[in-house]
């Protein structure tokens, strides 16, 4: 990690570099960060003050490994009637369940010890939801809850859904036994777990948002049930932390000098952060993508970062990048393209992993140089003041199924071959539509896919396509997420940055919809999750428009 500076080529943005790392210097920024100081970024300490509990982490962490050692042995416990459980299912959104995903793609299979295979459930999808209830094996699953707020509506939805099913076969007097919360303290979650006799609860520190959580117990007690060695982690965090100390000058500090290149090469125009990594570790772009994200995009700035995205040449790169390879040792998969891209004049900086445990520092040297970042742009890294505007949007539609028994109706602009198209601008072709949308696009400006639909491997590959194909006859960055999964994650750059987003929403109709009971119990239901699903899609397609932002969407019936 101490090499990073090093193995680094900048061009012409050394010096702006240079000249940041100094003014830290001279502002004692490292040091006051370290002493939890809210002025590195705004004279309000609201929403900062009270969300610096991730710089001691590891220590905290440290502490608790007995409890969740313990938790896995129980859960993994062999007796006369077999394992107690084979596998778990995380309900959670965004800063829950991203890191649990990143453990479970990274760390599948390198258990030496106990270990459950880990199934994120994220989704608001019906068939999505049927899919997993319907190949449940409810003696031999343990769910956890993940939920810092304890009213996340996605959440919930899918704990009510499954506990019902839990309930019907396992009976009231035992489904309790199968779930695990993760919240803050006095959350309504954990009064909840308390109700309905959890197995365990784990109430994480309230100074830790969703984000920057992954070294507190959301990220470590999935990871702790798929088999991670989370002391070896953890250590790898606090030598991570140790050199990013507040007594280490800014130029030999990792997290100071990443924040400076990525808050620097932004105001310059290069705010297009791209992630190539190794395919062994390819999964820690999902959770950087959110960090950085919900963390830089707001007041009219925003870092975009573009994860996933396959090579190309450098000719259908536009001069708003910056590249980030981040490799295991001894892997190459990157190194001829990144060199021909660097060759054409692109900033490249370069982080090589001794393993995979050493994603363990990366959480937090990320974490670090993001809230650098935020200082370097003038913003607050740690808030998310337009994640509310989709929410409350979906609300309203949700309201108004409740009462009307329908959703408010859209009326589509054209329809063509059993599409419909939703757009701001005359349309009769599907092809013509598209075209005309990105006529729009000006220099700088980003495309990105929101797909309201099934997550599955062949629409993602069908997704990555249509990233790819329009990346080479754009020369624009284009992302691409799946709803509402995004919505906890891009959604908040989306509508807080300078407008520089142009948005295709994807959407479909649901043949086979799911209810979500009213309680747990219950068999009542007001709504279902396909309902929901279509409130998020309409609610966060409103919230954009009402943002200024250019959006179209495809209905593909």
């Amino acid at each position: 990690m101490l090499k990073l500076r090093e193995t680094a080529r900048l061009g012409q943005f050394e010096a702006a570099v240079d000249a940041a790392l100094v003014r830290m210097d001279e502002r004692r920024v490292m040091e006051r960060i370290w002493s939890r100081d809210h002025t590195v970024w705004k004279d309000d300490p609201s929403e900062i003050a009270n969300r610096l509990g991730w710089l001691r982490s590891a220590d905290t962490m440290l502490e608790r490994l007995p409890r969740l050692a313990a938790l896995t042995r129980s859960a993994c416990a062999v007796d006369r009637s077999g394992p107690c459980f084979t596998c778990v299912k995380l309900l959670g959104m965004g800063g829950s369940s991203l890191a649990s995903e990143l453990f479970r793609e990274t760390f599948r299979g390198l258990s030496a010890g106990h270990a459950l295979d880990l199934t994120v459930i994220d989704t608001t999808d019906p068939s999505a939801v049927a899919a997993e209830a319907d190949g449940l094996d409810p003696a031999g699953t343990l769910f956890i809850v993940a939920t810092k707020s304890g009213a996340t509506v996605e959440t919930l939805s899918l704990f009510k859904c499954f506990m019902n099913v839990m309930i019907e076969a396992r009976g009231a007097d035992r489904a309790g036994g199968h779930f695990i919360a993760i919240t803050d303290p006095g959350s309504s979650l954990a009064e909840t777990a308390l109700k309905h006799d959890f197995r365990a609860t784990f109430l994480n520190d309230p100074n830790i948002g969703g984000r920057y959580s992954a070294l507190s117990h959301f990220g470590l007690v999935p990871a702790a049930l798929v088999g991670v060695d989370l002391r070896r982690l953890l250590e790898r965090a606090r030598a991570a932390a140790d050199a990013c100390g507040a007594d280490v000058p800014a130029a030999e500090n990792p997290g100071a000098w990443l924040g400076a290149v990525m808050g620097e090469l932004a105001r310059a125009g290069r705010d297009k952060v791209t992630f190539a990594i190794s395919p062994g570790v390819e999964s820690f772009g999902d959770w950087v993508e959110q960090l950085i994200a919900e963390s830089t995009g707001k007041e009219g700035r925003g870092i975009l970062p573009v994860a996933r995205e396959r090579l190309g040449s450098p000719e259908v790169y536009g001069d708003d990048r910056l590249f980030v390879h981040i490799a295991l040792e001894g892997d190459t998969t990157h190194d001829a393209a990144l060199a021909r891209i660097e060759e054409a004049g692109h900033p490249v900086v370069r982080l090589v992993l001794d393993d995979p445990y050493d994603l363990g520092g990366q959480f937090f040297l990320w974490e670090m140089a993001t809230a650098v970042a935020g200082h370097h742009l003038g913003i607050n890294p740690f808030d998310q003041p337009n994640v509310e505007s989709a929410k409350v949007r979906a609300r309203e539609m949700v309201a108004a199924f409740v009462e009307k028994g329908s959703l408010p109706a859209l009326e589509p602009t054209y329809s063509d071959g059993g599409i419909d198209i939703f757009c701001q601008h005359v349309a009769h072709t599907v092809g013509g539509a598209l075209k005309d949308f990105l006529g729009q696009a000006r220099s700088g400006d980003y495309v990105t896919l929101q797909a309201y639909l099934r997550p599955t491997t062949e629409t993602s590959e069908a997704l990555d396509a249509v990233r790819i194909a329009l990346r080479d006859r754009t020369r624009l960055a284009v992302t691409s997420g799946y709803g509402p999964r995004f919505l906890h994650s891009t959604g908040q750059l989306h509508k807080g940055d300078g407008g520089n987003g142009l948005f295709i929403q994807i959407t479909a109709g649901d043949p086979d919809d799911v209810p979500i009971p009213d309680e747990v119990g219950s068999g009542d239901s007001s709504i279902t999750f396909g309902v929901l699903k279509e409130a998020q899609a309409a609610g966060d397609r409103q919230a954009l428009i009402d943002a200024g932002r250019r959006v179209i969407r495809f209905h593909l019936g």
